[in-house]
């Protein structure tokens, strides 16, 4: 007689098979969480439409760069409220050919005559409508010279032929979605109060799209043909550029037609560290994301994460307190490198993260008033949206861009279909004052013409081996630091698939306020223990989204964050 074996020995037997053998993926049958999976490439962003677009893109011969350019475009129409034209961002790129990645900052930039206290009333106090609802809060975009900059130099295919499927969606039309249609429900009464926004993004009445009707933007259209036509020119000197130029007089906003002309694109040296033979390569400034990821790994290496086991109170407390102080630096350090000495080796180094760890209890809470920032200089030396590419000959772009606040400022620039960013509220307007996220920045980011305002995007990727292993990011505001540090964390220190690693619950602290914001999925028992260490706690939304690939075994492992609707990993398969 032949005894049944249990089914929980048949799936471990499944999964460990799957596992050792060479030719088969790695599929985990007692996992709920599945990534997608290819042997020819991978993209994953916010809109899986988008992500399609990319894999197109792959599967017709374009390499990495291709497909996230083309990407960016896409969701610059069908994720209105973080993919742009009229915003800026932070691409990686990993050359397989040039052995090297490059970080290419084209982050937006402050007008010429933008000043100091531009953000103040009459009394001295920050002024919120003006740093985030008005023109007077665009920095001038960086996108359209951004994604050129990339494709030119480390692109294979034409301008037009990644334009071309954005185009199409733009005027031909898409399927709302119920995501889409419920955020511009939410924000309808901000975005109409807009004309020209209200006649891109609404019916003629004002009233909202609903999930299955099909929106054209033909204005959006005519800016992607003209860009197409002329090229980023026509952004920053032509057409497009006298509608911004012109809305700019009529409303207040400061951008010029020598502020458009003169928008630079930076490519800037990526900073790199390890962790546990890992080897970390970030943003560097004007994203502070790099910087902090970095640091907080450097604090948590000599841990065992994974012994204290994910999601435990005495990780999470550990984290935490990881966490406030990255964040009371980044108040103190970070700015424009263009602008600002910033302590970057410091701040990197692995003998600061020593220093901080012996302020640190692993039993109780060191409040956030009693933290200040640290002294790195002794061990120093003379809704955003992210999207991921790898593609079969080993390239890399892992991508982070935005608009700021969803729809940016609310207003469309008429005829063009463009929505401005404004980014300009990332300064710090106010020594001492937070922004919109609650982040307090001091001299180091305040405002100045032609500067770039601080960033948290965090584009990462993570090399074993020498060779791309995980490439992620994530929008979220001041969240996304600590997101990406998670989900890397679940990767690298817990052993989670990508997909695992993705929808895991996350936490966060940004040292002010002095509050620890935990998502849905810990355990009460967990909340308890971190209430007795003194830890104040707060349920959070859900906290960034994240787009990660890992590449094992020839194999592409895709993982798009199920916390925003709508979104998708696409595999390309030979």
């Amino acid at each position: 007689m032949i005894k049944k074996i249990p089914i929980y020995f048949l799936t471990l037997f499944v999964s460990i098979y799957l596992e050792s053998s060479n030719n088969l993926p790695i599929i985990d049958y007692g996992s709920i969480s599945h990534p997608e999976i290819g042997t020819g490439g991978m993209v994953v962003s916010q809109r899986k439409i988008a992500s399609e677009v990319g894999a197109e893109i792959l599967r017709q011969g374009g390499n990495a760069v291709d497909a996230a350019v083309a990407t960016a475009l896409a969701l610059a129409v069908v994720l209105p409220r973080a993919g742009n034209l009229g915003g800026g961002g932070f691409m990686l790129v990993y050359s397989e050919e040039l052995k090297k990645t490059i970080a290419i900052d084209y982050r937006e930039m402050a007008p010429l005559q933008a000043s100091r206290d531009m953000f103040l009333d009459e009394k001295g106090n920050y002024d919120r409508r003006k740093a985030q609802f008005s023109l007077l809060s665009a920095g001038v975009p960086g996108t359209v010279a951004g994604l050129y900059y990339a494709l030119n130099k480390y692109g294979t295919l034409s301008w037009g032929e990644v334009l071309d499927p954005a185009i199409k969606l733009a005027e031909d039309g898409f399927v709302v979605p119920h995501d889409l249609s419920s955020v511009l429900s939410n924000y309808k009464k901000r975005l109409t109060a807009n004309e020209a926004t209200a006649k891109a993004y609404y019916k003629t009445n004002k009233e909202t799209y609903s999930a299955g009707e099909v929106i054209k933007l033909p204005d959006l259209a005519w800016s992607l043909k003209e860009l197409k036509k002329v090229g980023p020119d026509a952004f920053y000197k032509g057409k497009i550029a006298e509608k911004i130029v012109a809305e700019m007089q009529l409303n207040g906003g400061l951008i010029t037609a020598k502020d458009l002309a003169n928008y630079k694109v930076k490519e800037r040296l990526p900073l790199q560290g390890t962790f546990k033979g890992y080897e970390i390569v970030s943003m560097p400034p004007s994203s502070s994301g790099g910087v902090h990821l970095i640091q907080m790994l450097n604090m948590l290496e000599p841990f065992s994460l994974k012994e204290m086991g994910f999601g435990s109170a005495q990780s999470i407390h550990l984290m935490s307190e990881v966490m406030k102080r990255a964040y009371a630096d980044r108040s103190k350090y970070l700015g424009d490198t263009d602008f600002v000495s910033v302590p970057l080796k410091g701040l990197t180094d692995k003998e600061y993260a020593k220093a901080l760890l012996k302020e640190i209890s692993l039993k109780k809470v060191t409040p956030s008033k009693s933290i200040s920032n640290g002294n790195p200089l002794p061990y120093e030396s003379p809704d955003t949206t992210h999207f991921s590419v790898m593609d079969s000959e080993g390239n890399v772009v892992s991508n982070t861009y935005t608009l700021n606040f969803s729809y940016g400022s609310g207003i469309v620039i008429p005829g063009t279909g463009i929505l401005m960013n404004n980014e300009m509220d990332d300064f710090s307007s106010k020594k001492g004052v937070p922004n919109a996220y609650g982040l307090v920045g001091y001299e180091a980011n305040e405002i100045e013409g032609q500067k770039r305002p601080l960033s948290s995007m965090t584009p990462t990727i993570v090399f074993k081996n020498k060779k791309p292993y995980l490439v992620l990011g994530s929008p979220g505001g001041s969240r996304i630091i600590t997101t990406v540090l998670q989900v890397a964390l679940n990767v690298l220190e817990h052993d989670m698939s990508v997909k695992q690693a993705v929808v895991s619950p996350r936490v966060h602290h940004q040292w002010l306020p002095d509050v620890l914001l935990m998502e849905e999925g810990f355990s009460p028992d967990t909340v308890t223990l971190l209430g007795e260490m003194g830890h104040t706690i707060r349920s959070s939304r859900t906290m960034g989204s994240v787009q990660a690939i890992i590449y094992k075994d020839k194999y592409f492992y895709g993982a798009a964050d199920p916390r925003r609707p709508s979104s998708g990993a696409v595999a390309v398969n030979p």
